[in-house]
């Protein structure tokens, strides 16, 4: 159970993927995610306008709400979505691996053009670190963001996809 300021809400674990980069190991650290993210607003009796008012938490739920839909999917591939943290700091919201050894590096964000390109940078540092002598390059690198109607690719090969553009 995760627990919340007075409450205890049910949790599916993110398990810690372990990349080969150089120099830098993975800590192994877990990551909470909350089963359901209607549970948590429920559970601490947060209403649409109070997200609207706390970006922050409503960034965290929505995040939630992507690894649940991710793992929905991933489980249809025969795959796992993971996450990284290493001992420098640098951090993947998700790692969706195939048993076929193909993964993608995928970060979640609100939307806004900031958050956007701290996502990008974020990828592209973690997909540069990957000793590609140890394991294969990652297949993809997308950002997942709260808004729009069509994905797209950038000019340098991040996948930005909205929610509602994520399917089976």
């Amino acid at each position: 159970m995760a627990e919340l300021p007075n409450k205890k809400v049910p949790n599916a674990g993110l398990k810690s993927c372990k990349l080969p980069i150089e120099r830098v190991t993975n800590a192994g650290l877990k990551s909470c995610q909350i089963v359901d993210p209607s549970i948590a607003s429920a559970a601490q009796g947060i209403g649409p306008n109070d997200l609207l008012n706390d970006l922050h938490t409503m960034g965290l739920l929505f995040e939630t709400l992507v690894v649940r839909d991710l793992r929905v999917y991933a489980q249809l591939l025969d795959g796992d979505v993971l996450h990284y943290r290493d001992k420098s700091g640098l951090e993947c919201d998700t790692v969706i691996h195939l048993r076929n050894g193909s993964y993608g590096l995928a970060e979640v964000k609100l939307g806004g053009e900031r958050l956007i390109e701290e996502g990008a940078k974020n990828l592209k540092t973690l997909s540069d670190k990957i000793d590609t002598q140890k394991m294969n390059a990652p297949s993809f690198l997308m950002i997942i963001i709260g808004v729009g109607d069509y994905a797209y690719k950038r000019k340098d090969g991040v996948f930005i996809v909205p929610i509602g553009c994520l399917k089976p």
